[in-house]
């Protein structure tokens, strides 16, 4: 399983995903700060990623847009405030559990719960 991280998690999560080996991009490394929800989502689909994000009303709005457009989608998996913004360990390793859980991925324009 591929991720792609919004931007409104630290890249650092990214960071320590691709030190244990998960396929981790996000939105500081990619250049894409400040680029709307759209072009996140549109970014992770481009790449094959499942898109992660706090930013959950957003993203499942998008997902329902996207599947009505007929639009690649690779799945949403929404960080819940129960995780620290600043814990940055914690949600790397539910996001690596995650991944080991789902090594082929969600399943197109899922929208699950980390």
């Amino acid at each position: 399983m591929k991720f792609h991280l919004d931007e409104d998690l630290s890249p650092r999560v990214a960071g320590i995903l691709r030190g244990a080996g998960v396929d981790a991009s996000d939105t500081h490394s990619e250049g894409l700060v400040g680029a709307d929800d759209p072009a996140q989502l549109e970014f992770a689909a481009r790449s094959g990623r499942c898109m992660v994000t706090r930013n959950r009303d957003d993203f499942i709005r998008l997902t329902v847009q996207f599947f009505n457009d007929h639009r690649p989608h690779f799945g949403v998996l929404i960080v819940p405030c129960s995780y620290a913004g600043d814990d940055f360990r914690r949600i790397a390793t539910a996001l690596k559990r995650y991944a080991l859980a789902h090594p082929d991925g969600l399943p197109p324009y899922a929208v699950d719960f980390l």
